[in-house]
């Protein structure tokens, strides 16, 4: 399966789940919010896979690591220059250096050997800036609706966004494949887990903590990775990676303003 396959059918497979779980059609709310729907689809969806797909060609897996974590960063410059509640602060800037020292530690891990592509490398920033305007177009989304349906209505027009790659994707569809149980049990768990349960998650938490906030926890995900390759490949922990894991936590600490807060209050007592 091309990339182009494995983003559609993962999408397919999450609307229909969706839609098992929240059958209801409801009528658009408003023509502004179908645009904001098909925005968030375009960002969060079809443009973000896309570049991190062609990023992951032309680039090494590493780079792309480490350019994608800039996320929570650039959803703060964009809410920043977009919205009037949510700003880029000091705190952001200090967190993003802390945490990305961290994420290179993880990613690299000793070995570091610095090899550019401005192609693939731009991609991937791309694919980051991608997921910060959709954090950001998703916060703007107010339905009366559930997160779950709103996610399947983004699902929907997420694949109506990405039928027209396939017209690009010389590589043929056999449908032969999906029998193999290795790899219809992965594409499973990517509309499954991966699409359907953690975008709602998602929208959860954007409209609980708004776009910057939410992103801040990004900075997790290498960690995150790092502790199941441990748990599932019985990787080994290296102290260049505990140490990353340190600093991305303080990264996140720093972002989130809960250093200050705490120094504030005992100054306060």
């Amino acid at each position: 399966l091309s990339p182009i396959h494995i983003m559609l059918l993962r999408y397919v497979i999450a609307y229909v789940s969706l839609l098992a779980i929240h059958p209801k059609i409801h009528r658009p709310e408003s023509l502004s919010l179908e645009f904001r729907y098909v925005a968030a689809a375009l960002f969060g969806s079809t443009l973000y896979f896309l570049a991190e797909n062609f990023a992951l060609s032309f680039t090494q897996a590493a780079n792309v690591s480490l350019l994608i974590s800039a996320a929570p960063i650039l959803t703060s410059v964009v809410a920043h220059l977009t919205t009037r509640d949510e700003h880029l602060t000091r705190n952001a800037v200090g967190g993003f250096f802390v945490a990305m020292t961290g994420i290179a530690l993880v990613v690299f891990n000793g070995s570091f050997v610095l090899k550019l592509s401005p192609k693939g490398d731009l991609l991937a920033v791309a694919a980051a800036l991608s997921w910060a305007f959709y954090s950001v177009i998703l916060r703007g989304i107010r339905s009366s609706y559930p997160p779950v349906y709103v996610t399947r209505r983004i699902f929907f027009y997420s694949i109506l966004t990405m039928l027209p790659c396939l017209l690009f994707d010389a590589a043929p569809f056999d449908m032969a494949v999906l029998k193999e149980p290795l790899i219809l049990g992965n594409l499973l768990f990517l509309g499954l887990i991966a699409s359907s349960l953690c975008y709602v998650l998602w929208n959860y938490v954007v409209a609980g903590l708004g776009a910057v906030r939410s992103n801040n926890f990004v900075y997790l995900n290498p960690l995150i990775t790092m502790i199941a390759s441990v748990i599932v490949l019985h990787e080994r922990i290296t102290p260049l990676m505990i140490a990353g894991a340190i600093l991305i936590l303080l990264g996140v600490i720093v972002s989130e303003g809960t250093l200050l807060k705490r120094q504030d209050t005992a100054a306060q007592r």
